[in-house]
């Protein structure tokens, strides 16, 4: 039935009947401008108009090819048709800079606001030709100085675009018109208000008609005609009409998005106007801490979006770009948008509408609101009051915020959020995204809560997402400071918020570029910064692992994408996450954190379906305390089922665990009943592991009806691996030496106060969004610097690994290993030479980076382990680890071939590391007044 209506939605967005349009004009084709000649709409930069990348040597962000800032002027003649003789003229840009009109060399005005359509009223003309001069302004001066560090203006992503966007003309209408149609639907009353403003310039008579019907579903519903007779007179004249719906009307949301377009005609002795209107029947609220949509509960599974569109620098303007976006994103399983500090075109709430996502958007700030500060106060309560006005219609229309990470006077931001809630109550609002980065937790006046943490706390108990950079939380947070589980939640965090909260930015796990992705950059922007670090990556004589980093580090960060969203959908109440991100991030640093890439294309490292299966309506859930068991332990698995369909679920969950070799296999059912809205607690699993006799990796699958998940788990035997044959040093002493010299095997663990000047710090997750910005920051603020590593990269098939399986990356068996290591700097090695276990550095860095590596040191054979084995002792995974390092250098496999002299293994653990300069762009948000952690 979904697939269905999607379909049809498809064919009727070309078929469905709109009323007579106005007469207009188009202004598209040739140009004149004070920088050449052009085409409109457009930009100077797809025109090639403006300054050519003079030093394409930027790491953080792509290179405009041609940008320009400043003022432009573009005229050319028009001719105006007799037919629009004696009609009044309006002049419509639909998105652009602030601009200035000129007729014929008379000034009509200028405007200064960023997201509404620049409409000009046109004074009488007469047919035939006209000249039309319009200045476009995007230089610092022409919007106040704290909207541009937004995604409205910064270059980060959608840059600071010159230019004219969208629908571009000028429309007549008569004396007397239809200004405005707002849709008020009641999905409790079965009834919707329809408020309408009509100017005219005297006093007459008219007669309003309203018809309408569901124009993208499978079942058809005709709403009753309403016919009305009102007095106008001079000006405009409001009036409100109550539109039955009948008993049975079809509802919007991401499940069923039915619109119903309404087609308004005005007539009077005189005149006739049309205007068509879309809307959905949809009641959005809260309900403590949950969202409600037409008395269900929703999840928001979210998606940043920093207007990245690389080709041309600039949102669609169209709706069939933002469909295929939106379609791609609900493949993932997203369902919710959130616009950091900008609002996107309406041809994306037109999409949204379409395809049923749920939409927050934001004013142009990312800063400070001061009432002091009246000029930019005033700049953004327009833009708001402006933009409920443009866009208040759409259903996928949920959400308001005041920008991101905004800080300052919070009684000036609840003067705004009652004043828009008064204008325009079909909303929610808040404050802004993360405010205070949540310190300061929930405030008084705001409908729902953005957070990355609930105030300020002990330990991680109020974040409400997994990963921070380590400035902002001990360690980098839960994610990489807690042993993984599968069992802890966000509820001591929520629970400190009387409204729904929401994760903000999560997810923000970097991924190693794929190279090849830079021939996709055809348009206004090209990747100078890929190839920068590409060609630093061919320095270090990495270059030829360059695509398994990418695969390693994008699997890995499957895997933290996978916990992080499942914290969320294992919380009780909780209101959902927006994660940072689904696409790259292609500014700020160069921050590679999608699964997708920039274009919002798949890189090849995880599927959709595979994706959805953990971020969808319905998800199956396995609980367990930790992913390394011994095989004398009980495995024990609590099943739960997160269910966000738009019903109760009663679908049995069949579970099946098996090992990768598929010679053991253990399966069964578990009868379910989970209330539509929230986690419910199903049925156990209990499983003794003893049959299993060696180190396996196990499988968990979980099906209920379509939905599907999967869990890895490690078992391993309880055993312990003598030294017998194997020296066991932590210096490069006279005895190593010796040993060496003798042809004896040796397994250095080197203490890592011995060696912090030749390795980096230790870290399980991928590097936290850009390991530059967060560089200078934490050094800014005096807090620790992460680590900046991404992944282990290995040969499963190594003979290491007969006794410590794993994949080629880093998954949670490597928890305690990667964390309680000190990664060695092995630079000064042969360039062809590989470490076993070797770390993925980030890209600013590119260090060839080892755990584990070997060396032949004369006739000796040298196993080297930067581990601090005694820290990981007594977990199942790091008594595993031990027994494996021991078997394999006892091994006939253990067969250095790499040979170094004593002396030239003592420079490696001794000599100074060149390192690179790095400093990060600077981020709008203030982290050195953090609360102590």
């Amino acid at each position: 039935m979904k697939q269905l209506f999607l379909a049809l939605a498809t064919l009727l967005c070309a078929v469905s009947i709109h009323p007579q349009e106005r007469p207009f004009l188009p202004l598209s084709g040739t140009w004149e401008s004070s920088l050449g000649t052009c085409r409109l709409p457009g930009s100077t930069d797809d025109n090639k108009l403006g300054n050519p990348a003079q030093t394409p040597y930027a790491t953080t962000q792509l290179t405009r090819l041609h940008s320009y800032s400043g003022q432009v002027t573009y005229e050319r003649d028009f001719t105006l048709p007799e037919s629009f003789a004696g009609k009044k003229l309006r002049l419509i840009m639909e998105r652009t800079k602030p601009s200035t009109l000129w007729i014929d060399g008379d000034s009509i005005g200028s405007l200064t606001h960023l997201y509404a359509p620049h409409e000009y009223e046109l004074p009488p003309l007469a047919s035939g030709n006209h000249h039309i001069a319009i200045r476009i302004d995007n230089s610092e001066t022409s919007v106040p100085k704290e909207i541009q560090g937004s995604h409205a203006w910064s270059d980060a992503t959608q840059t600071n675009w010159n230019g004219i966007l969208g629908r571009f003309g000028i429309e007549a209408r008569d004396e007397a018109y239809i200004n405005k149609v707002e849709v008020y639907p009641s999905f409790i009353r079965k009834r919707a208000l329809v408020k309408l403003t009509v100017n005219t310039e005297r006093y007459e008579d008219a007669t309003i008609r309203i018809e309408g019907n569901a124009w993208n579903t499978p079942e058809n519903h005709v709403l009753p005609t309403l016919e009305q007779k009102i007095p106008l007179q001079p000006g405009p004249t409001s009036f409100t009409l109550t539109l039955d719906m009948g008993d049975s009307p079809l509802l919007w949301s991401e499940f069923h998005p039915a619109l119903y377009r309404l087609r308004v005609s005005l007539d009077t002795d005189h005149t006739h106007d049309e205007q068509s209107v879309d809307f959905g029947m949809r009641d959005f609220r809260t309900e403590g801490t949950q969202f409600v949509l037409n008395d269900k509960k929703i999840f928001l599974r979210g998606k940043h979006d920093g207007c990245v569109f690389p080709l041309t620098g600039y949102a669609p303007m169209d709706v069939d770009a933002w469909r295929k976006v939106f379609q791609t994103a609900k493949r993932y399983g997203i369902n919710h948008y959130r616009c950091h500090s900008y609002t996107p075109p309406e041809a994306a709430l037109k999409a949204a509408d379409i395809e049923g996502i749920y939409f927050q958007i934001e004013l142009p700030l990312w800063g400070k609101i001061e009432r002091k500060n009246t000029s930019l106060n005033s700049f953004l309560k327009r833009e708001g009051d402006m933009l409920l006005d443009w866009l208040g219609n759409h259903p996928s229309f949920m959400m308001l915020g005041l920008g991101n990470e905004l800080n300052g006077e919070v009684e000036v931001m609840r003067e705004w959020l009652s004043d828009f809630r008064r204008k325009d109550p079909r909303h929610l609002y808040c404050f802004g995204s993360n405010n205070y980065l949540g310190w300061m937790g929930p405030q008084k006046g705001e409908d729902f809560f953005v957070t990355c943490r609930v105030g300020g706390g002990e330990g991680y108990s109020t974040h409400v997402r997994s990963s921070f950079a380590y400035v902002d939380a001990e360690k980098g947070g839960i994610l990489n400071n807690t042993r993984p589980n599968t069992t802890a939640n966000y509820a001591q965090a929520i629970a400190r918020c009387p409204r729904p909260v929401v994760g903000h930015e999560t997810c923000q796990f970097q991924i190693y570029p794929d190279y090849q992705q830079i021939a996709k950059y055809r348009g206004v922007l090209y990747p100078y910064n890929l190839e920068i670090f590409r060609n630093r990556l061919k320095e270090n004589h990495l270059y030829d692992q360059a695509e398994a980093f990418h695969r390693a580090t994008g699997h890995f960060s499957v895997a933290c994408y996978k916990a992080d969203i499942e914290y969320a959908l294992r919380t009780p109440g909780f209101g959902g996450f927006q994660m940072l991100d689904l696409q790259d991030y292609p500014g700020q640093g160069s921050a590679l954190v999608g699964i997708l890439d920039a274009f919002m294309e798949t890189k090849g490292i995880t599927d959709p379906e595979t994706f959805y299966g953990f971020c969808a309506p319905v998800v199956p859930l396995a609980e367990m305390k930790d992913f390394c068991w011994r095989n004398t332990q009980t495995l024990q698995v609590r099943v739960a089922l997160s269910n966000y369909e738009e019903n109760d679920w009663n679908t049995p969950i069949r579970w099946q665990l098996i090992s990768d070799d598929g010679t053991w296999e253990k399966k069964g059912t578990l009868s379910c009943s989970a209330p539509q809205g929230n986690v419910t607690p199903i049925g156990n699993i209990e499983l003794p592991l003893n049959e299993l006799k060696t180190a396996q990796r196990l499988t968990l699958n979980l099906q209920t009806g379509t939905y599907h998940n999967y869990y890895h788990l490690w078992v391993y035997p309880e055993e312990q691996e003598n030294t017998e044959g194997v020296y066991v040093d932590s210096l490069l002493n006279k005895q190593v030496k010796a040993k060496l010299a003798k042809g004896e095997t040796v397994l250095l663990l080197p203490r890592h106060k011995d060696i912090g000047k030749q390795s980096v710090g230790g870290m399980f997750t991928p590097d936290y969004w850009n390991y530059a910005m967060f560089k200078t920051i934490s050094e800014n603020a005096g807090k620790e610097v992460s680590p900046g590593t991404m992944s282990i990269l290995a040969d499963p098939a190594h003979p290491l690994f007969r006794h410590f399986p794993t994949e080629e990356h880093s998954d949670w068996q490597w928890w305690s290993i990667t964390r309680n290591s000190r990664p060695m700097i092995l630079n000064h090695t042969d360039e062809a030479y590989r470490p076993v276990v070797q770390v993925i550095d980030n890209i600013e860095r590119n260090h060839k980076l080892g755990i584990v590596f070997e060396f032949r040191i004369g006739k000796g054979k040298l196993l080297v382990c930067t581990t601090d084995l005694n820290a990981i002792k007594g977990t199942p995974e790091g008594n595993q680890f031990r027994t494996a390092l021991l078997r394999y250098a006892k091994s006939a496999q253990f067969q250095p071939d790499t040979v170094l002299t004593w002396e030239e293994l003592t420079r490696l653990f001794t000599e100074d590391i060149i390192q690179r300069d790095i400093q990060g762009v600077k981020n709008q948000s203030d982290y050195s007044s953090n609360v102590p952690m």
